[in-house]
């Protein structure tokens, strides 16, 4: 009876952990739902965009432990050439968010094989670096528009039949896009392969040891997370008909690394809430000017000394200190 007693116990907070995932997950449909009643469109598409982008960029930084500074390269990367695939190839919608996906996935493979090399700061650096050169030819390159960017992107129809220049059909669209690749992320996550990464994350030596090819697991983490980031930039190009050159400036690959430790580094809906934070104050705060970064700052050093888990960790720790009361 005790040993059935305890294995009861074990299963409880399991049990209840999906319970709470499926209560948030509902939560979270019924938000996107019923969201462009309450708020403009396009702002909730944005911080679809970046929360996937932010998202993207956990797999390798929160479950995975790799700091990479350059992950600017796939978003704009990607946005640049599926804007261009739409604007002047005349790519149909789907077409055009699966070009930036591979666009993403090829530069993913290409860094990665260096930057999974070096650990901690240099492989920071050497993702830095790489950016910067896309960056450049995002700035000299004739078909991105230089300083003034790629402007003009048609949002065409999707599949030929759905008109994707009406505002409520192109949210409806990018939410079912967004809720599609959260739920694929969540399942890479609780795979084996996640799994393993988490195993690699943690100790690589023992990981190593246990027969995972550690460079192998890294590089398919680092090009899963660089398609995903190319699918975000697509998104975003296919949202707001532009590309500028911030999407491939540095400054890009510090936000996006902002959102992910904001909401909470290895967590699922960490990222989410993060980047749906940033975006906010980015555009509800835009009337201060140049005070949005020092209140984005004075909020960001908060947060680490009073959550240093993120967001997401601290609102689970004042639910669990709530209902044991």
């Amino acid at each position: 009876m005790s040993d059935l007693a305890a294995t009861a116990n074990s299963q409880a907070p399991t049990a209840s952990r999906k319970a709470g995932g499926i209560v948030l997950a509902g939560l979270g449909l019924l938000l996107l739902i019923t969201g462009p009643w309450f708020f403009y469109p396009g702002f909730l598409m944005k911080a679809m965009c970046f929360a996937l982008f932010a998202s993207a960029y956990n797999l390798i930084f929160g479950f995975g432990g790799l700091l990479s500074f350059g992950h600017a390269a796939f978003f704009g990367g990607g946005a640049y050439v599926a804007g261009h695939a739409a604007k002047v190839w005349g790519f149909p919608p789907e077409l055009m968010l699966l070009t930036g996906a591979v666009v993403g996935m090829l530069l993913g493979a290409l860094f990665g094989v260096f930057a999974i090399r070096r650990q901690g700061i240099y492989l920071a650096m050497v993702t830095l670096a790489f950016a910067q050169m896309v960056y450049f030819l995002a700035l000299r390159a004739p078909f991105t528009g230089g300083e003034d960017g790629l402007q003009g992107i048609p949002r065409g129809h999707l599949f030929g039949l759905i008109d994707l220049n009406d505002m409520d059909t192109m949210y409806y669209f990018l939410a079912t896009v967004f809720v599609l690749v959260v739920m694929l992320i969540v399942r890479i996550v609780n795979s084996p392969f996640g799994q393993a990464l988490k195993a690699v994350r943690d100790n690589e030596l023992r990981a190593a040891s246990l027969g995972y090819d550690v460079n192998m697991v890294k590089l398919q983490a680092f090009v899963l997370s660089a398609m995903l980031s190319g699918l975000a930039g697509a998104m975003k190009a296919l949202v707001f008909q532009l590309v500028a050159l911030s999407d491939v400036h540095w400054m890009m690959s510090g936000e996006v690394v902002l959102m992910t430790l904001l909401g909470g580094a290895g967590t699922l809906i960490g990222p989410i809430i993060g980047a749906t934070a940033i975006v906010t104050m980015q555009n509800y705060l835009a009337g201060f000017g140049s005070w949005v970064m020092m209140i984005q700052g004075a909020i960001f050093v908060l947060c680490v000394l009073l959550l240093r888990g993120g967001i997401a960790r601290g609102l689970a720790s004042l639910w669990a200190l709530v209902r044991n009361r």
